[in-house]
């Protein structure tokens, strides 16, 4: 498949699922739909959810990094639904287009805006420790789905080539 390299192989480290609001708890497999994971829910409709924001995605590598400034967030902790590893973060942003598995397609449509529901999982509430605006590359990501199928843990990313 064409694609980029990244630094190491990059790959599915989580899926998390709720019945809504945080923390998302693992699961070792799902189906993404254009609607998002089966099996996971949104707290509010109205900030979470929809076409354009079926899958939220965030990297083992930031989480690990605001863990060593402090912070008890984990995988899943701040509502994202697939923890990616290995992934030049930076490198994403609103049109990339990824290759979860042998399936799913995915287009990054927006950062996230963080919730005051994260508060309690960085040191002194300060949940904008992962704003877009505030910290910029620190952000989740939103993603429409573009082909859907099954996911596991462990399957490989490939980010397309634009």
């Amino acid at each position: 498949m064409d694609g980029v390299t990244f630094r190491s192989t990059p790959r599915i480290h989580q899926i998390n699922l709720s019945n809504g609001g945080v923390p998302k708890l693992p699961v070792p497999e799902t189906r993404i739909t254009a609607k998002g994971l089966d099996g996971d829910r949104q707290r509010s409709r109205v900030y979470h959810g929809g076409p354009d924001r079926a899958v939220c995605l965030f990297s083992l590598e930031l989480i690990e990094a605001l863990q060593a400034e402090g912070h008890s967030i984990f995988p899943g902790s701040s509502g994202e639904n697939v923890t990616l590893a290995g992934v030049e973060w930076e490198r994403l942003r609103p049109g990339s287009r990824l290759r979860l598995g042998g399936q799913v397609r995915l287009e990054i449509t927006s950062y996230t805006t963080p919730c005051k529901h994260n508060a309690g999982w960085f040191r002194g509430g300060d949940y904008k420790r992962i704003s877009q605006r505030r910290h910029p590359g620190w952000s989740r990501l939103y993603a429409k789905v573009l082909d859907e199928g099954l996911v596991r843990v462990g399957d490989p990313l490939i980010l397309e080539g634009r």
